[in-house]
C-alpha cells in the first residue's frame, strides 16, 4: 500500500525485504485492478533502421483498457521543448475531449523526432490496437506512450502486428504483468495503492530508471481507479492531477535529465460511489508520492536515496531549486556513493543554488544530515566522533543496486534551515551517483 514515509522529515521507512519473492508477493495485493479494467502485454522483436548492426531487439507492447470508455481522464506531459511523438497526440486526446478507452505503451522506442516525424507511427499503433479491441470510439480512444532510445523511428508495423496478442492477454486481475512490460533499465515493477471511502480503488505504476528528472507541468505513470471522480467534470480532475504530480514526480531526480517522454495519465471507469474530494485528493497524492520514491530507489545504479527538506526560504520555488541543487550536484551525490560525509560539498551546493541574491537566506543557514548539525550561523560543526556518525547514516542507507527487489525504503537524511524566516518550503528525492550509473548509460542502447 502508498507509504509517504520517505518524503517526511527524520522519519525511516522500516520496511525490508530479503528476496525478489518476497517482493512480488507484497505487491500483490496492491496489484489487483480497479474493477472495470483489464490490461495485457505482449513481447516482440524488431531490428532498428538508424542501427541495423544490433539485430533483433526486445520489446513489449502494454495495454491497458476500461470495459467502456470514459470521459474521466486527465494527464499531464513532459515541458520538455523536444516533447516526442505519443506527446504530441496525447495533447490532442486530450483537447479533442473525446471519451478513452484504451492506453497504448511501448519500450525500447521513445518515438521523439524521428526522420519519418513519428506522430503517424503512434496513430498506426493506437488504430491496430482499437481494431483489435474493437473499439467502439476507434484510434482516438486510445493514448499512446512511448519510452526509451530516442531518435530512432517506432516499429510502427511490428507493434501493430503485435496488437491481437496484447488484446488476447488481457485479464481483470493484477496490474503487475503491466507494470512490468512498461519497465527498461529498471531492476523490478512499482505498483501502489490506496482504498477509497465507499468501496473505490486507486492503483498506480510507474516507470523510470534514469533520464529522470520530471516537470511535468523515460518517466511514465498510470493511475487507475474505480471511483466516480469528485464533481467538477475533467477539469476538476485535471486540477487534481497536476496538484498531485507537482507534490510528487516533480520533486524528484535521479539525474537531472528531463524526459521527452514524461507521462502521468489518471483514468477512471466510473464503476464504484463518488468519494469525498478531499479524500480522492489524499489518495492521489500518496499513491503519486509513493511512486515517485519508488522510481528513485529503482535509479539506475542507485545504492543511496537523499531525501532534502528546505524550509525558511522566501517561496516553495526557491526551496525546491535548492533541493534539486542538492540532489543533482555531481560532487555531492559521488561522496555519498562512497559513504564519504564531506559535508562541504553538501554547504557548497546550498551555496551556490542560493547566489549572490539568496545573501538574507544563506545568513543564519542551518544544515543537518542524519539529524547531526554539520553547519550553523556561519561555521561548520564537525569533529571525529561526528564523522564516525555521519559515515554511518549514510552506511544504513545503502543498497546493492543490482537487486531485482528493494532491500529496503532508508534514506539520507538531509535537512536546509536557511534564514531570513520565509516560509517557503519543500522536500525533493534524490539518488547518488556510482559507477553503475555511468556503465549503464555507456552502453544503453545495447
Amino acid at each position: 500500500r502508498a507509504s509517504s514515509a520517505a518524503w517526511e522529515l527524520g522519519r525511516q521507512d522500516a520496511h525490508q525485504c530479503g528476496s525478489e519473492d518476497a517482493y512480488l508477493a507484497q505487491l500483490a495485493e496492491a496489484a489487483k485492478l480497479p474493477a472495470g479494467f483489464r490490461v495485457g502485454a505482449a513481447k516482440l522483436t524488431f531490428v532498428p533502421d538508424e542501427a541495423p548492426l544490433m539485430g533483433d531487439l526486445p520489446m513489449t507492447l502494454t495495454l491497458i483498457c476500461t470495459d467502456e470508455p470514459t470521459d474521466a481522464y486527465a494527464a499531464v506531459f513532459t515541458t520538455n521543448a523536444f516533447p516526442g511523438a505519443p506527446i504530441l497526440v496525447g495533447r490532442k486526446r486530450l483537447q479533442g475531449g473525446a471519451p478513452l478507452q484504451a492506453i497504448a505503451i511501448n519500450n525500447k522506442v521513445s518515438n521523439v523526432f524521428p526522420s519519418d516525424g513519428g506522430e503517424e507511427a503512434s496513430e498506426a499503433v493506437c488504430a491496430a490496437v482499437a481494431a483489435a479491441l474493437e473499439l467502439p470510439g476507434g484510434a482516438a480512444s486510445v493514448l499512446p506512450s512511448s519510452t526509451g532510445v530516442i531518435g530512432w523511428r517506432l516499429p510502427a508495423a511490428e507493434l501493430a502486428a503485435a496488437a491481437p496478442s496484447a488484446a488476447g492477454a488481457l485479464q481483470a486481475e493484477s496490474v503487475l504483468p503491466a507494470a512490468r512490460g512498461i519497465m527498461t533499465t529498471d531492476r523490478y515493477p512499482k505498483v501502489s495503492s490506496a482504498e477509497l471511502p465507499g468501496g473505490g480503488r486507486l492503483v498506480g505504476i510507474a516507470k523510470g530508471a534514469g533520464m529522470i528528472e520530471p516537470n511535468m507541468a523515460t518517466m511514465l505513470c498510470y493511475l487507475l481507479t474505480d471511483a466516480e471522480p469528485p464533481e467538477g467534470g475533467r477539469s476538476a480532475l485535471q486540477a487534481m492531477l497536476a496538484r498531485s504530480v507537482s507534490r510528487s514526480f516533480n520533486a524528484c531526480s535521479v539525474d537531472g535529465d528531463e524526459s521527452t517522454s514524461d507521462t502521468v495519465a489518471l483514468v477512471s471507469s466510473c464503476r464504484a460511489p463518488r468519494p469525498p474530494a478531499d479524500a480522492f485528493q489524499a489518495a492521489l497524492d500518496e499513491v503519486c508520492r509513493d511512486l515517485a520514491a519508488q522510481v528513485v530507489r529503482n535509479g539506475e545504479g542507485t545504492r543511496h536515496v537523499m531525501r532534502v527538506t528546505v524550509s525558511g526560504a522566501s517561496s516553495d520555488e526557491v526551496a525546491r531549486h535548492v533541493g534539486r541543487a542538492v540532489v543533482n550536484g555531481p560532487l555531492f551525490k559521488s561522496a555519498v556513493a562512497g559513504n564519504d560525509p564531506n559535508v562541504g560539498r553538501l554547504v557548497g551546493k546550498v551555496g551556490q543554488a542560493l547566489g549572490v541574491g539568496g545573501a538574507a537566506m544563506a545568513g543564519g543557514c542551518m544544515c543537518r544530515i542524519g539529524g547531526e548539525v554539520i553547519f550553523e550561523n556561519g561555521r561548520f560543526a564537525l569533529d571525529g566522533e561526528k564523522e564516525k556518525r555521519l559515515a554511518a547514516h549514510l552506511r544504513s542507507a545503502e543498497m546493492d543496486c543490482g537487486l531485482p527487489y528493494p532491500p529496503h525504503g532508508r534514506v539520507v537524511d538531509i535537512e536546509v534551515r536557511l534564514g531570513g524566516g520565509g516560509a517557503g518550503c519543500a522536500v525533493v528525492l534524490g539518488s547518488d551517483l556510482t559507477k553503475e550509473y555511468v556503465e549503464i548509460n555507456s552502453d544503453y542502447r545495447s
